[in-house]
């Protein structure tokens, strides 16, 4: 037979058994609460204030180049040097009679003058004009609250609303129609506030929240 003592001795250890339980209750529903707040504060930041500009611009102007990327060439009066070329991941374009060509980083207009240089330094042409048009640029990005996000070619005249078609629409938890366009400007990785009749450009990472229920 358990003497007093003994029930006196379980009693007690039942006592704290029972209060350690609903410490380490409280521990857990503290953490998930935590982790509900960050969750919460990540994908609902406040929008940007500043609005993407709506003009529409041409890509191509001011674009740099770069491995991937194809060029359109022409050669005025020399079919056998035109063609269309694409940067290797070197950085360079390979032309007829010329060789490689040094490509990464310049603009269309600064390649055309690169090409004209280099056909003059090789006596193949006295006064040759070339022109340079860009055919593919880098990719644009769709992320968040969409079906299908991911990276996909750009085309000239694409906007918000037909980046996110491309990435298979709103899903169900989508705040729509106010978007964060992310973009480069100056060298600089921006957030802009964007809606669906806003031009995007090569590069671009449109960025869709999640609506407050």
């Amino acid at each position: 037979m358990a003497s007093s003592n003994d029930r006196g001795q379980e009693k007690i250890r039942m006592f704290w058994n029972c209060k350690m339980q609903k410490f380490l209750k409280l521990v857990a529903a503290f953490g998930l609460c935590l982790t509900v707040a960050a969750c919460s504060s990540s994908s609902n930041r406040a929008a940007p204030t500043e609005f993407a500009p709506k003009t529409i611009v041409n890509p191509a102007e001011g674009y740099r180049l770069e491995a991937g990327n194809t060029v359109r060439v022409q050669v005025f009066s020399q079919e056998n040097l035109s063609g269309d070329v694409t940067v290797d991941p070197t950085g360079n374009l390979t032309l007829p009679l010329i060789g490689n060509v040094r490509a990464a980083g310049l603009t269309a207009n600064e390649l055309a003058q690169r090409i004209e240089k280099s056909l003059i330094e090789k006596n193949l042409l006295q006064s040759p004009s070339v022109s340079v048009e860009v055919q593919t640029f880098r990719p644009f990005y769709v992320l968040g609250e969409v079906r299908q996000p991911g990276e996909f070619p750009y085309t000239i005249g694409l906007t918000v609303l037909s980046a996110i078609a491309r990435a298979g629409g709103y899903d169900y938890r989508a705040l729509e129609n106010d978007v964060v366009l992310v973009r480069v400007i100056n060298g600089q990785q921006q957030e802009l506030r964007a809606d669906e009749l806003t031009p995007i450009l090569p590069g671009d990472i449109v960025r869709v929240r999640e609506r407050r229920f």
